[in-house]
């Protein structure tokens, strides 16, 4: 019999219906279960296009032996990181903490009162991996229960008290300066990877905000000059020169996977992700405004394209995510073997001009154990680049051939933080490439927000799945959609968008703004109380909410005059003037907003309200 997730609109809470394990949805009913029967419970959190989430369930939650083990001892219940973000940060800061590692799957043991006391990511069915077996984790902690349970509840009021540790955080006395965010440049050059593109060494990832803040200070400096010979445009555009080249690209279909496991950007985890995919796509449409090269307006379109085709819902939102994984192997979808692609390719001159120009081999470049095929190549676009018209022709006849294989699954709810993203995404690229059809898309995704995702009481809504908006927003989705309505504005001269982000960005302010310390929590002061109330500092890597809030206000003050909004932007980034420059890249956001507290935001040439056409900002 199917499980309680068989009720959920969750894609990935119901991928996990029939397993053995009596899964219950984060809730009310859960932790009260837990605190009848004094049990701990165990919270699994993932998503739906988390490969090693695959892995663990396949090996262990549907395993009825260990299944067996976890019904006895705990209340189990699973989580969908993308519905519920505050559930899963508050434990995902805790495992951090504990173990100095995090990622998904997340596995966090917590008592009946929410407060995690032991946790990890991946465990194997059998120890390897230098971890314990997932059965004898769960007989250990069943043990430690029984025995020490009141010595757990102790410890864990200390837990508690670091997990708010951020939301404590005074705000700095000194200034946001042009010297601090010269040096946090300097920082990132210390950090560059000069041969490969990119910040660090393996597994790689984009680090997006990181290259905004680049290119923001090369399209604009203190005094409003654009600086694109400068170090900043270097390490920007050399980041994005060779994420367009690498595997991370799907160099047939458009589109960004997650990251690569290797410093080259060459061999990715599979997973495409909207998120990622808005976030490149708009830095790709920033720097082709800063060096018009066709390649960077080529990778925005082909982007926001593969969007535009695959991931767009009838109503115009667009869904969460594809899976890493076909047919239970990952990338099988993606990756091919010289025979392949010359059979794909009949035309020998086709064969050969794709076999160069995608750097395979017949040694490959990709192995998995998993995978019933050798010789595997993800394919680059590091070799010699045919003329346009064979490329096109080469990339449709693999298309076809790829099209018949077993596809990735896909995650079909829309987040509107996530939306809120490609809404600014196709907003800048319209205006920038002078595409209308991604202006009109933009504006038909911000109506499917502002109408279908909110509730009776007008109240924005985190997710859309099934038919049926649900959960209150988060800051992000709030803050994210604030930069999307102001971007669209400035891309349509529609007052009516103007309009919209006025009223979001008051919302912001009352109902998640700190009146004592600044800044903005990342839930609304009347949202489900967690074990603590937290402030998102990081980008991770999506920007963190209070940046992306303080950013929007400050673009709104700048639009409309009004200083208060400025105010409130300077008091969020105040509580990171010293932390953010020292340390980057993971404060990209952060800093583009600091950046832009201090040069001269660009023009915008539109009648706005009570000011004459093309006033500046």
């Amino acid at each position: 019999m199917p499980n309680a997730l068989a009720l959920q609109s969750s894609p990935y809470l119901r991928q996990h219906q029939n397993n053995p394990v009596d899964w219950l949805p984060w809730g009310p009913e859960a932790l009260e279960a837990a605190r009848v029967s004094d049990r701990p419970l165990l919270v699994s959190i993932g998503y739906s296009s988390c490969h090693w989430c695959h892995v663990m369930e396949r090996e262990s939650f549907e395993d009825p032996a260990i299944a067996a083990v976890m019904n006895e001892h705990f209340v189990c219940v699973k989580v969908d990181r993308e519905e519920r973000p505050d559930v899963d940060a508050i434990y995902m800061e805790a495992v951090q903490g504990m173990t100095g590692q995090g990622g998904w799957p997340l596995n966090v043991f917590i008592t009946p009162e929410g407060v995690p006391f032991y946790g990890g990511t991946y465990f194997p069915p059998k120890p390897r991996y230098g971890a314990p077996a997932w059965s004898q984790v769960l007989e250990s902690i069943a043990e430690a229960w029984r025995e020490r349970a009141d010595e757990i509840r102790q410890a864990g009021e200390a837990i508690a008290e670091q997990l708010a540790g951020a939301a404590r955080l005074s705000p700095s006395e000194q200034p946001i300066s042009t010297q601090a965010l010269h040096g946090a440049v300097a920082a990132l050059e210390d950090y560059f990877d000069a041969d490969n593109g990119g910040f660090g060494s393996a597994p790689k990832f984009p680090q997006t905000p990181v290259v905004e803040f680049l290119l923001a200070r090369a399209r604009s400096d203190a005094a409003g000059a654009p600086t694109p010979d400068g170090v900043e445009a270097a390490m920007a555009l050399d980041t994005l020169h060779a994420i367009a080249a690498g595997g991370i690209q799907d160099q047939l279909a458009g589109g960004f996977h997650r990251y690569t496991v290797d410093a080259t950007w060459t061999v990715p985890h599979f997973e495409k992700m909207l998120y990622d995919n808005a976030l490149l796509a708009r830095a790709y449409a920033h720097a082709y405004a800063l060096s018009p090269e066709p390649l960077l307006a080529e990778t925005c379109r082909r982007t926001l394209d593969w969007a535009l085709t695959d991931m767009r819902g009838p109503e115009g939102g667009f869904f969460c995510a594809l899976d890493a994984d076909s047919d239970g192997v990952e990338g099988a979808y993606y990756v091919w073997t010289i025979a392949e692609l010359r059979e794909a390719l009949p035309d020998d001159s086709d064969a050969d001009a794709a076999i160069a120009w995608f750097a395979a081999t017949e040694e490959g470049n990709f192995t998995d154990p998993h995978h019933p095929r050798a010789g595997l190549n993800v394919l680059t676009a590091t070799g010699p680049e045919p003329p346009a018209a064979q490329r096109e022709r080469i990339r449709a006849a693999l298309l076809g051939v790829r099209g018949a294989r077993p596809a990735p699954a896909l995650d079909d709810k829309r987040l509107a933080s996530w939306n809120a993203l490609m809404i600014s995404a196709l907003a800048d690229a319209g205006a920038v490439l002078d595409e209308p059809r991604y202006k009109a898309a933009a504006e038909s995704c911000a109506e499917f927000i502002l109408g279908t995702m909110r509730d009776s009481n007008g109240r924005l809504q985190r997710s859309f799945a099934g038919g049926q908006a649900r959960f209150d927003a988060y800051l992000e989705d709030h803050a994210y959609l604030l930069e999307a309505l102001l971007a669209l504005f400035e891309a349509t001269c529609t007052e009516r968008w103007l309009t919209e982000a006025q009223t979001l960005a008051d919302t912001i302010i009352e109902r998640f703004g700190d009146d004592v310390r600044g800044g903005f929590y990342a839930t609304a002061a009347d949202a489900e109380p967690l074990v603590a109330r937290r402030k998102d500092l990081e980008d991770s890597p999506i920007p963190a909410g209070p940046s992306s809030a303080a950013l929007g206000m400050l673009r709104l003050a700048e639009l409309t005059g009004e200083d208060a909004y400025r105010s409130q932007a300077l008091g969020a980034l105040a509580l990171l003037a010293e932390i953010a420059p020292r340390h980057p890249a993971a404060f990209g956001h952060a800093l583009q907003a600091m950046h832009w507290s201090l040069a001269p935001m660009r023009p915008i040439a539109c009648p706005l309200p009570g000011r004459p056409a093309a006033a500046g900002a």
